[in-house]
């Protein structure tokens, strides 16, 4: 028996390919405005996030770590920050999109960097300390 990909399949494997090719040149042209180092985000691993994301709730902020096993080191919340234990939730970088369309341009930055968006404002800058975990 003879294993073959559809026309479809095809298609689909190569607009795919093409989405992930524009997300990373967008992410990338941020670290360049930024000056920024640039580490992938990939699909299949997780940021941390706190639930108020969903709830448009502002300022968004964010802060990278070194990224350890299947996390990117990303942790992202909305508001107010909260030292709870379950403030941060597990979430595939893939499913970032359908919480929030404006996060996933900052996700190149690499390690120690941190952004802050509150409408049409954006801050980005570098933060060492975040590189002693």
């Amino acid at each position: 028996m003879f294993c073959y990909e559809s026309i479809f399949e095809i298609k689909e494997k190569r607009i795919k390919l093409m989405i992930n090719k524009e997300i990373e040149l967008h992410r990338r042209n941020i670290c360049n405005k930024f000056k920024a180092s640039y580490l992938e985000s990939p699909d299949q691993c997780k940021v941390g996030i706190s639930l108020n994301v969903k709830d448009n709730i502002v300022p968004i902020n964010g802060l990278r770590h070194p990224p350890q096993g299947d996390s990117t080191g990303w942790y992202i919340w909305a508001g107010e920050y909260s030292e709870d234990t379950d403030f941060f939730k597990p979430l595939h970088v893939c499913h970032l999109k359908d919480w929030s369309d404006v996060i996933d341009q900052f996700l190149g930055l690499g390690p120690g960097w941190r952004f802050l968006i509150a409408g049409d404002y954006i801050d980005v800058w570098y933060d060492e300390s975040l590189l002693k975990v």
